[in-house]
C-alpha cells in the first residue's frame, strides 16, 4: 500500500525538490501551496501524513492543522518550517502535530521522520500480522493469506482490515469507516459495508469484529 502525503509547502522550488525525493521513494505526494489548495486535498483523499510549513498563502500551517483535527482527523502531522522558537514549537504540538522540523533540512533527515511517523501509524507498517489459525495480513502489501495461500478479497475489504489493524480495541465510528473507504467521488454505503464486514469475518474469525450498535466497529484482539 502506496502511503499518501500531503505536501502544503508554497516555496516552489522546496515544494518541486521534496516532492520529487519522496516521489523516488515510493510516495504518493499531493502538493499545496496555499490553505486552500490543501483543504481540498484533505477532503478529497485519505491521507497518510501530511507535512506542513507555516506561513503560506489563505491562512497558515497551524490553522490548516487546527481545523483538520476539529473536524476529527487523526492524520499523523510533521511542521517543516524555518519558525523556531519554543514558542512556535509549544503552539504547534498542542495543535496536535507529531514531529517538527526546522529549515534548512537534509532530505534524508526529512526520509527518516516520515518513515518513523508512518511506521508508528500502520503499526506493524513492514510486517505481517498474525491473526490466528494461519492466517496472516501484510498492511504494507495489503495481503492476505492463510497458510502462506492467499486469500482473494476486494480492495476496499482489505482496506478495512488494514485500518481495524491500525486501530486494535479502538471503536472505529461509520465516519472514520467512510473516509478510508469511499473516495470523494463515491458515494459511501451502508450496505456494501456490512457485506464486506461479513466477508472478514469468514475470513479472519467472527469473534474478531464487535458491532457496536448504530455507531460503528470494533477490531478486538483478546
Amino acid at each position: 500500500m502506496t502511503a499518501k502525503i500531503l505536501l502544503l509547502e508554497d516555496d516552489i522550488q522546496l515544494n518541486d525538490t521534496v516532492k520529487q525525493f519522496l516521489e523516488l521513494k515510493g510516495y504518493e505526494v499531493y502538493s499545496a501551496y496555499d490553505v486552500l489548495k490543501a483543504e481540498e486535498i484533505a477532503y478529497e483523499k485519505h491521507l497518510d501524513l501530511m507535512l506542513l510549513d507555516v506561513k503560506v498563502p489563505h491562512g497558515s500551517g497551524f490553522d490548516f492543522l487546527n481545523q483538520i483535527r476539529q473536524e476529527g482527523k487523526e492524520t499523523p502531522a510533521i511542521f517543516i518550517t524555518s519558525l523556531n522558537s519554543v514558542e512556535d514549537v509549544e503552539r504547534g504540538f498542542a495543535l496536535g502535530c507529531d514531529d517538527y522540523i526546522r529549515k534548512p533540512f537534509a532530505l534524508k533527515e526529512l526520509l527518516v521522520r516520515v518513515e518513523s511517523l508512518l511506521k508508528r501509524s500502520f503499526g506493524t507498517h513492514h510486517e505481517k500480522v498474525d491473526l490466528g489459525n494461519g492466517v496472516a495480513f501484510d498492511i504494507k502489501e495489503l495481503l492476505l493469506t492463510q497458510n502462506k495461500k492467499k486469500i482473494s478479497l476486494k480492495t476496499k475489504e482489505l482496506k478495512l482490515l488494514a485500518l481495524f489493524l491500525q486501530h486494535p480495541d479502538t471503536l472505529l465510528e461509520y465516519d472514520k469507516i467512510n473516509e478510508t473507504l469511499w473516495e470523494y467521488d463515491e458515494e459511501p454505503s451502508a450496505g456494501s459495508l456490512r457485506t464486506y464486514i461479513k466477508t472478514l469475518r469468514s475470513a479472519i474469525g467472527k469473534e474478531k469484529i464487535e458491532t457496536i450498535k448504530s455507531i460503528g466497529y470494533r477490531f478486538v484482539t483478546e
